[in-house]
C-alpha cells in the first residue's frame, strides 16, 4: 500500500482533490474521497463540479442506489461502495482501510501532529511505502 502525505500550506482539502480525483480517473482508477465534515463533502463536491469549468468530474455521496456506478465517491467513511481501491482523506484524520493500495492524507497545520504520528506508525508497518509532498508555489514538490 502506498500513503501521500500532502501538506496543505496555501490551499485547502476542496481546492486539491479535484487535480488528484482527475490524476487517479486518469489512472484507470476509482476513488473514495472521505471526511467527517458534511460541509467540507459539500464544498468538495461544488469544486468537482465547478473546478475546471469545461469539465466535471462525476461524483456521488455514498448511500445511494448508484454508488457502484460512481468514478469518484464522497462518503463520511471509506468504505467503497464504488469498487474504489484508491481513498483520499480529506479532513487529515486518518482512518484505517481494508482493500485500498493506495491512500492520500490531506492535512493542514492543524493538523500537522496527527499526521507525523501517523508517518511514524505506518513506518512501522511492511508493505506500506511512504510519500511527503509539500505545496510550493502552486505546485507540489516531494521531500522535506
Amino acid at each position: 500500500m502506498r500513503v501521500d502525505f500532502y501538506h496543505l500550506t496555501r490551499d485547502p482539502a476542496e481546492a486539491v482533490v479535484p487535480s488528484l480525483a482527475r490524476s487517479a480517473l486518469g489512472a484507470g482508477e476509482r476513488l473514495v474521497v472521505v471526511s467527517a465534515d458534511a460541509a467540507q463533502i459539500k464544498r468538495i463536491s461544488e469544486e468537482l463540479w465547478a473546478r475546471q469549468p469545461d469539465s466535471f468530474l462525476a461524483h456521488g455521496a455514498a448511500g445511494g442506489p448508484h454508488d457502484a456506478r460512481q468514478p469518484i465517491l464522497l462518503a463520511g467513511e471509506p468504505v467503497a461502495g464504488n469498487g474504489a481501491r484508491f481513498c483520499l482523506l480529506a479532513d487529515g484524520q486518518w482512518r484505517e482501510t481494508e482493500g485500498m493500495t493506495r491512500l492520500f492524507l490531506l492535512f493542514g497545520a492543524d493538523r500537522i501532529d496527527d499526521a507525523r504520528g501517523t508517518w511514524r506508525m505506518l513506518g512501522q508497518r511492511e508493505g506500506v511505502e511512504r510519500r511527503y509532498w509539500r505545496q510550493d508555489g502552486g505546485k507540489w514538490r516531494e521531500g522535506p
